[in-house]
């Protein structure tokens, strides 16, 4: 099994502490656990995106934005460790998955409402287009419209391995002074086609994630692999967002 998440590797359901990821009593992973966890994982999200927001807008009205600054940084760093602890200590995830979404949403709604003050109406966009992608996707899974063939995989994998390596690149040759490769978060036809293709490799993860999940359950993964299954979607999820927000605000300023 293979996924371009991080949090989802070909490892996940393995050695999970048992010798054996198969499990028959009333503990196991179930699928309609996941979407449960997936579903209120969401809500804290959300709950973290509304408070960030409506404080940059108390800032904003002060006349100070900068002051949610720390909500961006606290969000994504504090976010980071405790997916970094969920991925090395699945066992915990059911206490660290639920932190992981408060301070994401923490992140996510201060950057949303940045974009929002300068793209009127792009964060309702992004927001339908990323929830629009999932079920769609979903659906089109779930029908075996697409399946999750191991050379699919490979190529998603392969793709998403490909974008981290030129984020990391461009991320380096700023530290140092370095213009680097602009068009990632320039707005010509080079950047947005660049964004509109990692757009496509971030939904195409979904497909690798509801395949991943699909077999944990069918080989039944402890139960709390539930929590770290939705903590795994909702990465994908919160990339998925982010690089929509992202081509979209390109296309909107280019008018």
């Amino acid at each position: 099994m293979r996924s371009g998440n991080p949090a989802l590797s070909d490892k996940t359901f393995l050695d999970l502490g048992s010798g054996s990821v198969v499990r028959s009593d009333s503990g196991a992973m179930t699928l309609n656990g996941t979407v449960n966890k997936t579903a209120l994982l969401l809500v804290l999200t959300l709950v973290g995106a509304l408070f960030s927001w409506s404080q940059f807008s108390a800032a904003l009205a002060a006349g100070n934005p900068g002051a949610v600054t720390a909500y961006v940084w606290g969000g994504a760093i504090g976010g980071f460790v405790f997916a970094l602890i969920t991925i090395f200590k699945k066992e915990w995830s059911p206490f660290t998955a639920p932190v992981y979404a408060i301070l994401e949403g923490l992140f996510l709604g201060a950057v949303s409402a940045m974009f929002e003050l300068r793209f009127p109406g792009i964060v309702v966009q992004a927001v339908f287009a990323t929830f629009g992608t999932l079920a769609a996707l979903l659906m089109a899974y779930r029908s075996g419209l697409i399946k999750a063939t191991e050379n699919f995989k490979l190529g998603v994998v392969a793709a998403t391995g490909g974008i981290a390596l030129m984020y990391l690149a461009q991320l380096g040759m700023n530290l140092f002074g370095f213009q680097g490769m602009s068009f990632i978060n320039g707005n010509s036809a080079l950047g947005i086609g660049f964004s509109a293709v990692v757009v496509v490799v971030a939904a195409l993860n979904l497909v690798l994630d509801f395949d991943f999940i699909e077999q944990g359950a069918e080989r039944g993964a402890p139960k709390y692999m539930e929590w770290y299954a939705a903590f795994g979607l909702l990465v994908t999820l919160v990339w998925l967002y982010l690089e929509i927000l992202r081509l979209l605000s390109k296309l909107q300023s280019r008018n």
